[in-house]
Order: structure tokens, then C-alpha cells, then sequence
């Protein structure tokens, strides 16, 4: 009897797995990962920032240390932006270095004369060097308060450490490591504020209102630092919107009467307590003759009047969410007595180092811009003409997107490489039916585009990127989330590393131009005798120098 004989099944054909693209570009783990970034950044300020001669990036070094040793003498200093917690860290900052015997020059009065050049370089390389280390204190704890709340907002880690890097090496963040400037803080602390907004908008909890109640007063105290930021905050309502959703409706605490109401009460009892604490302080902001008498209001002859229109703008924007994504009425007034109680609370923070001029400009932020402006956009608002700045504008907005595609108006802004992906990842997300997703990216683009556009009026300069280079990559990183399969597309890896190495080179432009850079000190006779009048340079003949 034969026995039959088994035959093999063919085998089938073993398809190659597609490769991750965001794993082999973050080979190393989560915590690993920030190490290595701080570490890269450590080392890019120890290359070009830390060492290069004291006078080299004087504007504004200068300005930033001569308030603080100015402070650390007992006496007033103000600067118009007026960099309140910049000169703050760094006078806190020479104290500390001091009472460890690490700097003798802590203070103006212990600076020696510019008469004797040696002992004056020596001196002034010693506190510039040691405001540069706050700098790069600063730049690396925002890099790190980004990467986690980048992983707050996204599951995936790998996608957060992405956004980090981005972050890290953006042409903002390389610029303000390594030189003191007041947009790093402002700019920063807005971002943070955005990114906690986001996050509560999508992800409810009883703790709602206190979420916002710090994102509120992260945007007072950014507004202190740079007023700039102004521009930012009024943009927060509109962008906050579409990151709503069916799961954004109150929690059941708050659809419980007696105890969401009395949470409200509570608020809303906080708030006016810190609300009158604040009263003087307004009232010396909306009637500024006194501490400024410079400053012209900007509209109707009266101080204050834009400042309503924001609030109520804010305020018309949180009933807006409220309605749309069926917030409870209790958790809505609670949080709009969270704004007012964060807002408050921030603004206190002027009372640590009062100067009545800072708050004049935190409270007249607009008023006190265009005192900087350049003449066409200062001859458009005193015209009250509104064609004339709408002009102005849509110009700014053509030179923008010029600069995005660096082809036509080169910058040290790799950013500007994310944006290449992005846009037409837009317009991919919308077709494709993720139209939340394109929304949420698209008007945090448009923001990105009319903050810059704005900043156009002074040059774009880089000391901006860091209001705007976040704004692009928190929507790439939206995109990103919601657009996961991407990431095993053949082309997604040999694009994503062109533009790692795109990112990381141009990153290093600004930095390389600083070190290579040959030029005197001479420019500072331009304005030292306005921002450093009790500071005689040896190089400048006016103030007169002390024997």
C-alpha cells in the first residue's frame, strides 16, 4: 500500500515591512533624547555665544546688564520693552554670583572706570559672560517646558521629540541662547500659554478654569517682558476655537449645580480680590501723564480704549467655545473669572521691582510700539486712514511669503523648511476629509504669517522668530497626529532627514555669523549716551569718563 505523498504549499511571498520614519529618527528614547538635545545646544553655546569678545551682540547685552548692576545699586532702571524679568534673573542672577565669590562686579558702582581700559574689559567681559549663562539657563528650561507640554498635547513621543528639536533648533531659540534679549521670555510664555489652552480644550477636567487661570497669567507676564506680545494674545481666542470637540464638553462636576456654583463663587470671589489689588496699578496705566507724559494714546484721544475692545474680545471668544462646545454655563463664568484672576495675579509681578514707566507700557502696549515704528507705518495710523495700513499690511504679508520660501529671500530660519511641508499638508488633510485638523493648522499658519508681517515694519529681524517659529511647528506636529500614516510612505524618510540636516545647518547660521563677524565697538557711540548714561565706554567720548 503506498502512502500518499505531501506535497509542500508554495510559500507566499514575505512583504517587507514599510520602515517608521519617526523611529529611525529618534533612535535614542524619550528622556535620552532631551539629553542629547540639551547637550547639542550646551555645546553649540560654548562654540559661539559664551566666549565671543563682551561687546560683539552689545544691543542688547548692554542694556540688560547695566539695569541690573543699575538695580543691584538701589537705584530705578527702565527700558522700553521693557525686559522686566530679563534684568530681574539677571541682577538675581550677579547676586547669586556674587555671594559665592564668583563676580566682584555685581553692581554699577563697583564698575571700574572706562578710563582705566584694561581693568574695565576685564570687568565687563566677566558680567557679560555671566549674563550669557542666563540666557542659555533660560533658552534650555523653555526647550524643556516645551517638550513637555509637546507631550502632553500628543500621545506619540516620538512625534513630541520631533517637535522639541524643532523647537530647540529654531533660528529664535539659537539666536536668544546665547544673547539677552526680552522676546525670548515673552515669546516663550505666550507659546506655553497657547499649548495649555490647546490641551484643556481637547481633554476636560474639573481643574479647567485653574488651567486657565495660569495661561492667563503667563500671558501677563509675557506682556511684561516684551509688549510686543500683545499681538499674540489678542490671537488666542481665535485660535483656541477649532481645537474643540465633542469631548470638550464639561465634566460631570460642573453640571452639578450646588457644587459647580459654589466653585464659581469662589472663583469669582479670587478674582476680585486680586482684581482691586490691581486697581491702582490700572489706574496709573490709564492715565499715564504723569509717569509718561510722552505717550499719545492711540485712539479717540483717550488711554484704554483698544484695551476694552481686547477684553471683550477675549470674553466674546470664551462664550464662543462655551456655546459651541457645550460648556456649562457654571465652568464658563468660572473660567472668565480665571482670566481675570491669572491676569491680575500676573500683573502684580510689576510690584516685585516697581517702576511706574514699566507699568505704562505693559498697560499701553501699542501706544508705546509706535514710538519704534518705522515713518511709513507711523504716517499710516496718525492719517486714520485704513486703507493706507491695510496697504502696509498685505506688503508685509507678500514679504513674508517670500522669506517662507527662502529660495527668493534667504534667513537663518529653518523653520521655514517646515513650512513646505506643511502648507501642502493643509490642503492633503482637507481633501482627505480631516477638516479640523486643516483648520487648527491653517490658522495657526495665518498667525504665524500676520505676526510676521507685522514684525516686517522693523525688518523681521530674528529676535522675532521666537513669536512665530513655535506657532508653525505646533502646526506641523497637529498635522502630524492626526496624519500617522505618513510616516511609512517610501519618500517620508530620505524628505524628513534632508530636512533634519536642512534644519540643523541653518539653525547654525546666525551663530557662525556672530563668531566670524569683524567689526569695532564704535556702533555703540550711537546710542550709549541714551540707554547707558552712567556707563562710559572707553571707545565713545560721550558721557565723559571718571577718572
Amino acid at each position: 500500500m503506498t502512502k500518499p505523498v505531501a506535497i509542500p504549499k508554495p510559500r507566499q511571498p514575505v512583504l517587507a515591512r514599510p520602515s517608521d520614519t519617526f523611529a529611525r529618527l529618534t533612535p535614542l528614547a524619550w528622556t535620552s533624547g532631551l539629553i542629547f538635545i540639551v547637550a547639542l545646544l550646551a555645546a553649540s553655546f560654548l562654540l559661539a555665544g559664551y566666549f565671543v569678545v563682551y561687546w560683539l551682540t552689545a544691543d542688547m547685552d548692554f542694556m540688560v546688564v547695566y539695569s541690573a548692576l543699575l538695580l543691584n545699586d538701589g537705584q530705578p532702571a527702565f527700558f522700553p520693552h521693557p525686559a522686566y524679568f530679563t534684568v530681574l534673573g539677571v541682577k538675581l542672577w550677579f547676586q547669586v554670583l556674587h555671594h559665592l565669590n564668583l563676580l566682584d562686579t555685581y553692581s554699577l558702582s563697583r564698575m571700574p572706570p572706562a578710563s582705566d581700559r584694561l581693568a574695565f574689559d576685564a570687568a565687563m567681559t566677566s558680567v557679560i559672560r555671566a549674563a550669557r549663562v542666563v540666557a542659555w539657563m533660560t533658552a534650555t528650561s523653555f526647550v524643556l517646558v516645551f517638550a513637555g507640554l509637546a507631550r502632553w498635547l500628543v500621545r506619540d513621543w516620538r512625534v513630541a521629540t520631533l517637535a522639541t528639536f524643532a523647537f530647540a533648533f529654531s533660528g529664535g531659540v539659537e539666536f536668544h541662547m546665547r544673547v539677552l534679549r526680552s522676546e525670548m521670555i515673552a515669546g516663550c510664555l505666550i507659546i506655553f500659554a497657547l499649548m495649555i489652552l490647546i490641551a484643556v480644550s481637547r481633554r476636560p477636567t474639573i481643574w479647567r478654569p485653574l488651567a486657565i487661570a495660569a495661561a492667563a497669567m503667563l500671558c501677563a507676564l509675557g506682556l511684561e517682558n516684551k509688549i510686543h506680545a500683545i499681538l499674540l494674545i489678542a490671537a488666542l481666542p481665535l485660535l483656541i476655537l477649532p481645537f474643540g470637540g465633542p469631548a470638550s464638553a464639561s465634566t460631570e462636576f460642573w453640571s452639578n449645580s450646588a457644587r459647580a456654583w459654589l466653585a464659581t463663587l469662589t472663583m469669582a470671589l479670587v478674582a476680585g480680590l486680586l482684581l482691586r489689588a490691581t486697581l491702582p496699578l490700572i489706574a496709573l496705566g490709564l492715565d499715564p501723564t504723569t509717569a509718561m507724559p510722552s505717550l499719545h494714546p492711540l485712539l479717540l484721544g483717550k488711554f484704554g480704549v483698544y484695551q476694552l475692545g481686547l477684553l471683550a474680545w477675549i470674553g466674546a471668544g470664551m462664550l464662543t467655545f462655551a456655546v459651541v462646545w457645550r460648556v456649562c454655563l457654571a465652568e464658563t463664568f468660572a473660567a472668565i473669572f480665571a482670566v481675570i484672576a491669572g491676569a491680575s495675579l500676573g500683573l502684580l509681578a510689576l510690584l516685585i521691582e516697581y517702576n511706574p514707566s514699566n507699568v505704562v507700557v505693559v498697560l499701553n502696549p501699542i501706544e508705546e510700539m509706535m514710538t519704534f515704528a518705522d515713518q511709513s507705518a507711523a504716517s499710516a495710523i496718525d492719517s486714520g486712514n485704513p486703507f493706507a495700513a491695510i496697504g502696509l499690511f498685505l506688503s508685509g504679508v507678500a514679504s513674508v511669503l517670500q522669506r517662507y520660501t527662502f529660495v527668493l529671500f534667504a534667513s537663518p530660519r529653518p523653520t521655514v523648511f517646515l513650512t513646505w511641508l506643511i502648507i501642502p499638508g493643509i490642503v492633503y488633510a482637507w481633501r482627505r476629509g480631516e477638516r479640523q485638523t486643516a483648520t487648527q493648522s491653517a490658522l495657526l499658519m495665518l498667525c504665524a504669517i500676520a505676526v510676521d508681517s507685522l514684525g516686517i515694519r522693523r525688518g523681521l529681524k530674528v529676535e522675532y522668530f521666537i513669536f512665530t517659529d513655535p506657532l508653525i511647528i505646533i502646526a506641523g506636529m497637529v498635522l502630524l497626529v492626526q496624519m500617522n500614516d505618513l510616516r511609512f510612505h517610501k519618500w517620508a524618510y530620505p524628505i524628513s532627514a534632508t530636512l533634519v540636516a536642512l534644519h540643523i545647518g541653518v539653525s547654525q547660521a546666525e551663530p557662525v555669523r556672530m563668531v566670524t563677524a569683524r567689526r569695532g565697538p564704535e556702533r555703540i557711540c550711537e546710542w550709549n549716551q541714551h540707554y547707558l548714561p552712567l556707563l562710559p565706554m572707553p571707545w565713545c567720548e560721550l558721557p565723559a569718563k571718571r577718572p
